[in-house]
């Protein structure tokens, strides 16, 4: 093979999300669209909000000279105002559009802040589990991954961040709403984070940063809020995108925030304007940040996945499934009655259901429902899980 070796190597360990996606391709060709339970992939099953049509068409008809050339490679003055200033209220800070990067998507803002701060060797911490393409993009900047175990109930494990923070350490990475398993970390648990790394950065003799990736932040049920990092800790950067709250993950448009409380906040914001130019991004799309800016706290209608959410739950528990109830985003990821995840999988798909085994997310003997679907799907797939489950448990 003529590509790079280690190129080559990852293409070998293929996502597990995008190898049960290409499946199901393959068995909605055979079997027909509606037949496949197809809980694969976090692809938002619902329409952007009204206003997001409305907003582009004003867009596209006030045409004006100059209006889709180049822009400063942090993006547009105003754009990066409106969302510090929505950002600022949801942390609880004073921002500045100084603060904010855009990006393409909360995946181009992650290996913009990378380059940005990894020396060869550097050590980026995450929980488990973790979105999988997490140790790519560290990779692709000469950093390494290192995964941290989470309590049982999927809440940081402050001991075991402690234990694994070394002198190469950079930065812990989190995913809060979490992909995959729709947990929220506390308040309380992200500021005894924060005194965390403030105290081991002192004793190392080097600023240890805590990244923050918040796709998920408005999907949220049951009255649950997300805490501010930047209220936690001075040295936070926080990246999203709007693919998941007004359902537009095609558009790939999101942005960076650099806590203003952070000691080198201004050479970080130089060094990512910077590294968003080099890697190849140069600037977030035009038409779409002009779009977001007007839709700053706008979102599909969560109540939506809610119904979608309290469907799964109760027929995933009526057949003897164990799992945390989902406080946010649109994944459940029970538990497997075996130890073999990978095997159960399989076993779902006889019955035409594709999930994702928790080894994708560095968690084996579970596996990740993305219930952004219909709610058709979810109730005709139930039966299904149920007879697997039997399967396995005889009940």
């Amino acid at each position: 093979m003529s590509v790079a070796k280690h190129i080559e190597t990852i293409m070998s360990k293929s996502s597990w999300i995008r190898k049960m996606f290409e499946e199901g391709a393959r068995l909605k060709a055979i079997h027909g669209a509606g037949n496949v339970y197809d809980f694969s992939l976090g692809n938002p099953n619902l329409e952007p909000p009204g206003q997001f049509r409305a907003i582009l068409e004003e867009l596209v008809r006030r045409d004006f000279p100059g209006c889709h050339g180049y822009m400063p490679n942090a993006g547009y003055p105003d754009v990066r105002k409106a969302v510090a200033d929505y950002v600022g209220k949801e942390q609880e800070v004073a921002m500045s559009a100084d603060n904010v990067i855009m990006t393409c998507g909360a995946a181009g803002g992650l290996n913009v802040i990378f380059k940005a701060i990894l020396d060869p060797g550097d050590e980026i911490l995450s929980p488990t589990p973790h979105f999988v393409e997490y140790g790519f993009y560290v990779s692709n900047h000469g950093g390494v991954l290192k995964t941290v175990a989470t309590h049982p109930d999927f809440t940081l494990n402050l001991e075991a961040i402690e234990t694994a923070i070394t002198p190469n350490t950079k930065a812990v990475l989190i995913n809060s709403p979490n992909n995959p398993t729709g947990q929220i970390y506390s308040r309380e648990s992200l500021e005894r984070l924060g005194a965390l790394l403030t105290r081991k950065g002192k004793a190392l003799g080097r600023t240890l940063y805590l990244i923050s990736d918040e796709p998920y932040r408005k999907i949220v049920y049951d009255n649950a809020r997300v805490p501010s990092i930047f209220s936690a800790y001075a040295e936070s950067i926080l990246t999203t995108s709007y693919s998941k709250d007004i359902s537009i993950p095609g558009e790939r448009i999101g942005f960076i925030a650099i806590n203003p409380a952070a000691s080198c906040k201004d050479s970080l914001a130089a060094a990512m304007a910077l590294t968003n130019r080099i890697l190849g991004f140069v600037n977030a799309p035009a038409l779409m940040q002009r779009a977001v800016a007007q839709l700053q706290g706008a979102s599909v209608d969560i109540s939506a996945y809610t119904i979608k959410r309290n469907l799964l739950c109760a027929g995933l528990a009526e057949s003897g499934y164990k799992f945390i109830r989902p406080p946010g985003t649109f994944y459940v990821f029970p538990q497997t009655p075996i130890a073999d995840d990978v095997e159960f999988v399989r076993e779902l798909q006889k019955e035409l259901i594709l999930v994702v085994p928790g080894s994708g997310f560095g968690t084996p003997g579970h596996f990740r429902i993305a219930f952004c679907v219909s709610d058709d799907i979810i109730a005709r797939s139930l039966p299904g899980f149920n007879r697997v489950m039997k399967r396995f448990t005889g009940r």
